[in-house]
């Protein structure tokens, strides 16, 4: 496939379908992404993601949340399991659990996320909705590198979409989930190879 021997790796951490690792992997499958998926990590062993990275031959683990006390104890094992793999980067892809400092510490740097808005507007939840009532005229998506406040971290690419005067929450996210599909593979393109362009 690539040249493993300087190919940076990345462990992608899902909780549901997975649609933006799909979109990453179909990058690297076009030639697009020169980088390796080392593994794909859920916290939800019924996570439709797990069955499309088994069938693309990525290896997967899952770390239950739920077999777990605290969230300390939880983000320690995942840590723990993340850092057997060495990746380059840790590329949060629609994982769906707040995230302790010390394990954002822990990979202080190496740590992306994708968010459904224009940062630094609208961090948080029903961002589509939110930025319909606000009356703005565009919306869109950051990759930011995650620190310890929640959607807080520094842009590191985004994409803009008009929010259209008929637009429902529905058919904005649509058309942002679209531009992410395209912005999450050259965001970590330009991380990892080329991060000062």
């Amino acid at each position: 496939m690539t040249d493993t021997v300087n190919t940076p790796s990345i462990v992608i951490l899902i909780s549901g379908r997975g649609s933006n690792m799909v979109s990453i992997v179909e990058a690297i499958n076009a030639g697009e992404l020169p980088v390796e998926v080392a593994a794909v990590i859920s916290n939800r062993p019924d996570a439709a993601g797990l069955n499309y990275a088994q069938k693309a031959s990525i290896p997967t683990a899952v770390i239950n949340h739920k077999d777990f006390e605290s969230r300390d104890s939880f983000d320690q094992a995942l840590a723990k399991k993340i850092d057997t793999y060495s990746p380059s980067l840790v590329v949060l892809a629609g994982f769906m659990r707040i995230l302790t400092t010390e394990f954002v510490d822990h990979f202080a740097g190496k740590l992306v996320n994708i968010h459904p808005a224009l940062l630094p507007k609208f961090k948080g939840l029903n961002t589509h909705q939110r930025a319909i009532d606000a009356g703005e005229t565009e919306h869109g998506a950051s990759v930011h590198i995650v620190t310890p406040e929640l959607d807080d971290g520094p842009v590191v690419m985004q994409a803009k979409v008009p929010i259209l005067a008929n637009d429902t929450e529905q058919t904005l996210a649509a058309r942002v989930l679209e531009q992410e599909h395209k912005l999450y593979p050259a965001a970590i393109n330009q991380l990892l190879n080329n991060p000062n362009g």
